[in-house]
């Protein structure tokens, strides 16, 4: 029993002695993690007010940037998007600057070559809207068209509302918003109506085979010269393209200053009604469609088709 108990004893007084042990080392720990927290309080205080620095300095750069960017061009995407790039460049470098104060260099480099992989992952990922990104750079820096014009892409024709970073904006004649990615405007013709600030009306006229020609063409050409806002620069073109089944076809060309749309449906409605109007005055004929039929066995030459038709029998009441 003495023996057991003994025994007993000496196991306790180990495990006391453990126990003590490892409470002492534990404290120890943190006595020096205080110790080295308190002697490097000075450096994560020196890194807090350099990170603060930074960011009112990338603040201050954004909208200084922001402010060259205009005055050089008018692309409000770009000249945000330098912005953007300026204050995040100025507030990485705080980063950096105030990780290194910290001695955590080592922490740098692993953080970029993270940065590096997770944006090549990114890019493949998202590989879609990196390109419409880089097309909408491309078509702002380009200035193929701009906010206000009147353009035709991708089978959509509209007024351009915006051009984003994504995709370009269009609002149709008819009233709808269209939303064109990028890369399809970058890739595809476009067709810009604003910027020569000239536009070519071209209007498809019959007249009657029985008419003079060389009279329509002239009253036709008069007819147009007053329509408003015509290009007094160019003049007024007429080609007769074809005999058509009931006249005789002709092209009438002729410019406008053009801003806007309504001035295209203006001028084009403008010159139909001269036209019109200046061909009854002269006797003009502009020909209803006509069909020649021809029945088999019916109507001999010079014959009317009322006698044919009584001739075969048609249309006599039956007999009881």
């Amino acid at each position: 029993m003495n023996q057991t108990a003994d025994s007993v004893t000496t196991a306790a007084t180990e495990a006391a002695f453990d126990i003590q042990a490892a409470l002492a080392d534990a404290w120890a720990k943190v006595t020096g993690w205080l110790e080295d927290l308190v002697a490097s309080l000075p450096n994560v205080i020196a890194a807090l007010v350099l990170l603060v620095a930074f960011w009112g300095l990338a603040r201050l750069v954004r909208r200084l940037v922001g402010q060259v960017a205009r005055r050089i061009a008018d692309q409000p995407e770009i000249n945000r998007l330098i912005a953007s790039a300026s204050y995040l460049a100025v507030l990485g470098l705080g980063l950096v600057l105030a990780l290194g104060v910290l001695n955590l260099d080592k922490t740098v480099t692993s953080l970029l070559a993270g940065a590096g992989i997770i944006g090549l992952a990114l890019g493949f990922a998202f590989q879609d809207i990196a390109e419409n990104f880089i097309a909408g750079i491309i078509l702002n820096l380009r200035n193929q068209f701009t906010e206000g014009d009147i353009i035709a892409t991708n089978e959509f024709m509209g007024t351009v509302e915006r051009v984003n970073l994504r995709a370009t904006v269009l609002r149709t004649f008819p009233g709808q918003r269209v939303l064109i990615p990028n890369a399809s405007v970058f890739k595809n013709p476009i067709i810009n109506y604003s910027q020569p600030g000239r536009r070519r009306v071209d209007i498809a006229v019959g007249v009657s085979y029985g008419d003079d020609l060389a009279k329509a063409r002239r009253v036709a050409i008069e007819a147009v010269e007053a329509v408003e806002p015509r290009d007094r620069d160019r003049e007024v073109e007429l080609f007769y393209e074809a005999f058509g089944g009931s006249s005789v076809d002709f092209q009438l060309r002729f410019w406008i200053d053009f801003r806007r749309q309504t001035d295209f449906l203006a001028a084009r409605s403008e010159a139909i009604m001269r036209i019109k109007e200046a061909f009854d005055d002269h006797d003009i004929t502009i020909p209803f469609p006509i069909r020649t039929l021809d029945f088999a066995g019916g109507a001999a030459g010079g014959q009317s088709l009322s006698t044919a038709i009584h001739e075969a029998g048609y249309g006599r009441e039956a007999s009881p």
